[in-house]
């Protein structure tokens, strides 16, 4: 029997539940996909607590993953039985053995990718994507300041940010992490366990401040981050480990150099196949190439049935780079 996770009610891990699944059949525009990994992503905590509310409950959880086309929709035009496939804007329902999804939201998976690599890094990738390309474009020697440069995420901005050329200052919370950040590409890090970030920043820029800040962490870094911004700065607040930013005076912008913030989403930047299409070739480009590693360590590989374990490690801060589930 093909097995899934779901939850019947908004909390902590334990509120998982490893349960059997039925498999329909695809619709029109349907694929179904054979889960070869599965991404596990900070954002399923948020819907797995209620911060981002499901339509109802029980509900599955999980947006990526890569796998094989096992059956298709009679009016499916792009993909066959057989293709491997990449996806990370599905429906919920990743968390499982099998996930049907519109073939809008798949991409052909290179062979030169793994499934490992694609599950591990699709979503964070795009998201690195749009942050250092759209939301603000990055030059070449420009310094900005991005938070959790060890995770997931900015793993993967530390390596961007290198082929750019642009000079990456990375938090991150312990000694052994900022040793990850520079191999991978930040230029200085400041480890905010130990250090004053806003002293490092202006140490770093000679009092000059930087531009953009990326923000995944939320609410214990909202006033720090704001204070490391130039005139006319812009905030990039795209996550909430921490807590969200809520209650927010405006006016606390215009007290801090009438600093510019936004709150951004893959969603928002990728908006059809075709974006997506751009997106994933630039992003599995890099990785194929070499000029953006993607690997996951041994302990950072769980069982379908252990997606629990892997939300607590996440979430206190006991991973480094990607986690994915094995089906």
């Amino acid at each position: 029997m093909a097995k899934r996770i779901q939850f019947s009610q908004y909390g902590d891990s334990r509120v998982l539940q490893y349960v059997d699944m039925h498999l329909n059949d695809p619709q029109e525009h349907e694929v179904l996909i054979e889960n070869k990994a599965i991404g596990v992503n900070y954002i399923d905590t948020y819907v797995r607590n209620g911060l981002y509310p499901v339509p109802s409950l029980p509900s599955s959880l999980g947006t990526e993953g890569a796998g094989v086309v096992i059956k298709i929709g009679d009016k499916v035009t792009d993909f066959k039985i057989g293709d491997r496939i990449a996806y990370c804007q599905s429906s919920l329902g990743a968390y499982a053995d099998f996930h049907l999804i519109n073939e809008n939201r798949l991409v052909k998976l290179p062979d030169s990718i793994t499934f490992e690599q694609a599950a591990a890094s699709m979503l964070k990738g795009l998201t690195v994507y749009y942050l250092l390309t759209q939301t603000y474009r990055l030059n070449a020697g420009e310094i900005f300041l991005f938070h959790a440069a060890a995770g997931g995420v900015g793993s993967i901005a530390c390596q961007w940010a290198k082929i750019i050329g642009a000079k990456m200052i990375g938090t991150v919370g312990s000694d052994e992490k900022a040793v990850i950040a520079r191999h991978n590409g930040a230029w200085q890090t400041i480890n905010y366990h130990q250090e004053d970030v806003v002293k490092q920043v202006l140490k770093f820029t000679d009092n000059a401040k930087v531009n953009v800040v990326y923000d995944s962490i939320g609410k214990a870094m909202w006033l720090t981050s704001l204070d490391c911004l130039k005139r006319r700065g812009l905030m990039v607040s795209f996550g909430n480990s921490s807590g969200p930013v809520t209650d927010v005076n405006l006016g606390i912008l215009n007290q801090k150099g009438s600093l510019y913030v936004t709150r951004p989403s893959l969603s928002g930047y990728i908006t059809n196949k075709q974006q997506l299409q751009m997106a994933a070739d630039q992003f599995f480009g890099y990785v194929a190439s070499g000029a953006i590693n993607i690997t996951v360590s041994e302990q950072q590989k769980f069982a379908l049935k252990d997606a629990a374990i892997a939300h607590d490690m996440m979430q206190n801060r006991q991973t480094t780079g990607s986690s994915i589930l094995i089906p």
